[in-house]
């Protein structure tokens, strides 16, 4: 039976969602605070965590870390309000499964886990095997090649042109996109049109990893080589042997790691943490950052030769805001997904959803559209189209905001057949010009850009309703 710790600083949620989940199925441990699931982990081996993002005594970012130090293989879903999916989003980036958002619906969350389950194992090493498994972020293993979109855009058109172009080549390729644009997914595809499309394809996240434990993780070690190596356990770069090794928020290796790894790379030659043997390599490398890698070596963060020996290839991947009606492709490839999962007869969006998508900026870009169209269908259940009463009214009231962009500069009224200035609306609008640039600034995240206004995060929230409300 497997095992889910459940840690909410909400006792009652715990108990609930306990009490729900041990009917289908599952052994289920309770937390209240971060303390005391660390301790409940460090004692017994649980194959799933389900964290509050924000806990008393700590917060998710800290929680993943510590979860994923313990045992790397463990499966972690964050559970958070609507206002905190861009910092869900990085935690992902960080090792996380998935996120929930709030309110909590109990299918949902088992849709979410029993869905975790299936596309993730742990993968047990013993001395002296030698697998070559396909395995995912966190542990995921491609049973087989993911779904890809394509688009009509221009700007898509000339991602997939570099694709093709590269695919079938041995070059070392950088790949740069915000979190969640599918750089994984691009990093795949790249591998299943490539010679070594038979080979394992291995995706390891740099984003969350101690330097001991990216040394283990990249390299391996030998049994006993030091506390805690109860057992011998293969690399990365072992596994990945005649095939890809994709290293995603690879800038986030520390400057020590990067010289091991630097080494690695120059002489395609790799030696387990306490072993003297050197294996052989030939693992074609794709790496990505979220951040211009260049930037990070004229920052003295990321090694010059390294970044060379990387890049000789590179693509961008565009973000979902910028891919225009591409957008509508990924949500029906969704709907059809979410439409299986959930066993409905779910056709496709109303007007207004589907203006909305096309409005709104999308921040945690392609996974943040997946997570909401999921949520939305597990709410269509009346009929056959999606409602915007479904989706969370931050896109509805963002959406909003957006549409507003393309009025003219001052909203006028007319009056006895002559055009009168609302003083009102014209500094409604100058307040929300200003909103909208700042919020653009900062790619869209809501806490920066309160700061940046001098206001706290309810009061921007409670401007935008308010911009919504009076100027439509």
């Amino acid at each position: 039976m497997k095992k889910i710790l459940i840690v909410d600083d909400e006792v009652n949620i715990g108990l609930l969602l306990s009490k729900f989940l041990n009917k289908h199925g599952y052994e289920v441990s309770t937390a209240a605070t971060g303390a005391k699931a660390i301790e409940i982990l460090k004692n017994e081996i649980h194959n799933l965590v389900l964290c509050d993002f924000r806990l008393e005594d700590a917060d998710g970012k800290e929680m993943l870390q510590r979860i994923k130090n313990i045992n790397s293989s463990t499966i972690v879903i964050i559970i958070t309000g609507y206002s905190d999916v861009k910092m869900a989003v990085d935690l992902i980036k960080g090792g996380a499964y998935d996120y929930i958002t709030k309110p909590l619906y109990p299918d949902e969350i088992l849709n979410t886990i029993n869905k975790a389950f299936e596309h993730a194992e742990v993968i047990s090493i013993s001395d002296g095997f030698s697998p070559k498994p396909k395995l995912g972020k966190g542990g995921k293993m491609y049973k087989e090649e993911e779904g890809f979109i394509r688009g009509d855009s221009s700007i898509a058109k000339e991602l997939y042109r570099q694709i093709d172009l590269v695919a079938p080549t041995n070059y070392s390729i950088i790949l740069f996109g915000e979190s969640g644009t599918g750089k994984e997914s691009v990093a795949h595809k790249i591998h299943a049109q490539s010679m070594r499309k038979d080979q394992p394809f291995v995706a390891m996240d740099c984003g969350s990893l101690s330097k001991e434990l990216a040394s283990s993780e990249l390299f391996g070690h030998e049994k006993g080589s030091f506390t805690g190596a109860f057992q011998t356990k293969i690399g990365h770069f072992e596994m990945a042997n005649g095939g890809t090794l994709f290293l995603d928020e690879v800038a986030n290796l520390s400057y020590d790691i990067q010289v091991s790894l630097l080494r690695v790379v120059q002489e395609r030659k790799v030696k387990r943490i306490g072993s003297t043997k050197e294996i052989d390599l030939d693992v074609r490398l794709i790496v990505a950052s979220n951040e211009n890698l260049w930037e990070a070596v004229q920052k003295g963060r990321f090694r010059e030769d390294l970044y060379h020996r990387f890049n000789e290839f590179s693509i961008n991947i565009p973000a979902l805001r910028n891919r225009g009606k591409d957008i509508l492709a990924f949500a029906d490839y969704f709907l059809q997904l979410s439409a299986q999962e959930l066993n409905k007869e779910l056709e496709s969006f109303s007007e207004e959803v589907i203006n909305c998508f096309l409005e709104y900026p999308w921040p945690g870009n392609v996974r943040e559209l997946k997570n909401v169209i999921r949520r939305a269908s597990l709410l269509t259940e009346s009929h056959k189209i999606v409602e915007a009463k479904s989706l969370p009214l931050e896109i509805t009231e963002m959406s909003n905001m957006f549409s507003l962009a393309r009025e003219p500069a001052l909203i006028r009224e007319e009056e006895n057949g002559a055009l009168k200035t609302n003083l009102k609306n014209a500094a409604l609008e100058a307040e929300y010009e200003t909103i909208l640039q700042v919020l653009k600034q900062v790619n869209f995240n809501k806490t920066k850009a309160a700061k940046i206004l001098n206001i706290d995060r309810k009061t921007l929230y409670n401007k935008m309703k308010a911009i919504n409300s009076d100027l439509i």
